[in-house]
């Protein structure tokens, strides 16, 4: 597909990776809807970015944990930019909980993160499939992680939160076909991340050991799988791992 002219939804959009995605979109020719649930200063500078790079952006506020809240949000992103062809499910919550330690995770942990992660892209992919097939078509891309298709994360709910993502991304690749494709990135650790940057320095190095490639993932290789699962036009149902070799070695 085209990118050119195009109308994006990014969630999470306020955040480090949601920058990246939205100007990695922004270059290949969209303009950029930036989801944000609280952090308005950071969809603001996104918005900068995107309008640096002689895109049009607006600002959505969603919080996807709440099923109301769905359908507005992605009519307020196809009314602001004229049209939404592409969807990235970016926003995600989670928690640090040691595995081992299951009475700290509650029901309203687990409720929070599978209402965040799971219910909600797939509300955002029934409301955003909508405008994309009165268009001819259009694009969904999920980003899960490595948790979900290797036990560890940040805890029990988050990893098996993703393993649903995974499979929710198939699901909807089979149901929005042939005029819509949906496919996932899954990444490893992103350095270069808030969420990184609060990660021990051992845990660091320990994760660019235990890849073949001698380093991790950071923004921009997420954000340029993104653009080319958008562009393709035969490819569906699939989940791309970006970690450096981590996961298979």
């Amino acid at each position: 597909m085209d990118l050119r002219g195009r109308g994006a939804l990014v969630t999470g959009g306020s955040g480090d990776l949601g920058t990246a995605i939205s100007r990695a979109l922004a270059q290949a020719g969209c303009d950029i809807a930036v989801g944000y649930i609280g952090n308005r200063d950071g969809a603001a500078k996104t918005c900068r970015v995107v309008e640096g790079l002689g895109r049009r952006a607006a600002m959505v506020q969603l919080d996807q944990s709440e099923p109301a809240a769905i359908d507005p949000a992605v009519e307020s992103a196809a009314q602001q930019l004229g049209r939404l062809d592409v969807l990235v499910n970016n926003a995600a919550w989670n928690i640090g909980i040691p595995f081992p330690d299951l009475d700290k995770l509650t029901t309203e942990i687990w409720d929070r993160i599978y209402n965040t992660n799971v219910r909600g892209p797939f509300q955002l992919a029934r409301a955003a499939s909508t405008h994309m097939r009165k268009q001819g078509g259009g694009r969904i891309v999920n980003i899960a992680s490595i948790a979900g298709l290797r036990p560890g994360g940040s805890s029990i709910a988050y990893a098996t939160s993703k393993a649903a993502l995974v499979h929710l991304t198939r699901c909807l690749a089979v149901a929005l076909a042939p005029a819509i494709t949906v496919n996932c990135v899954a990444p490893g650790l992103i350095e270069g991340t808030r969420m990184a940057e609060r990660l021990p320095p051992a845990v660091i190095e320990g994760a660019r050991q235990g890849v073949v490639l001698g380093r991790t993932s950071d923004k921009g290789d997420i954000a340029e799988q993104v653009v080319t699962f958008c562009r393709a036009d035969s490819v569906t149902g699939q989940v791309l791992v970006i970690d450096g070799g981590l996961h298979f070695h």
